[in-house]
């Protein structure tokens, strides 16, 4: 009786499984978790939806205020900045009322009326 599954089948067909998944598991670590070790072994993000490595901005970059300083601090920094040009407005929309009453009090004075 010739069967079709010999022992020398079986074991070419156990051994080329074999050789198939092992060569799937290398194939995934070299080519799908290596690159996400790779990317943040040097300081960058892995972005994995896109499977690509990224540069993190720095967030002084954006912000405009220097490293060190809290949200807080600047933006009561900003305020305060804010206050004193509202001051400056404020002490200049002044001086111009002031002018002008005393230039209407001059034209006053000068024309009688």
């Amino acid at each position: 009786m010739n069967r079709f599954l010999t022992m020398r089948r079986l074991s070419i067909l156990f051994f080329g499984l074999f050789a198939v998944l092992a060569l799937g598991a290398i194939g995934f670590q070299r080519f799908y978790v290596a690159p996400a070790d790779a990317c943040e072994q040097s300081g960058r993000w892995w972005y994995a939806e896109g499977r690509e490595c990224v540069q993190p901005i720095y967030l002084p970059d954006i912000t405009g205020r220097p490293a060190g300083v809290t949200r807080a601090e600047a933006s009561d920094e900003q305020n305060r900045e804010l206050l004193a040009i509202e001051d400056r407005l404020a002490a200049e929309r002044a001086a111009r009322t002031a002018a002008t009453e005393r230039d209407r009090a001059d034209y006053a004075a000068k024309t009688g009326k």
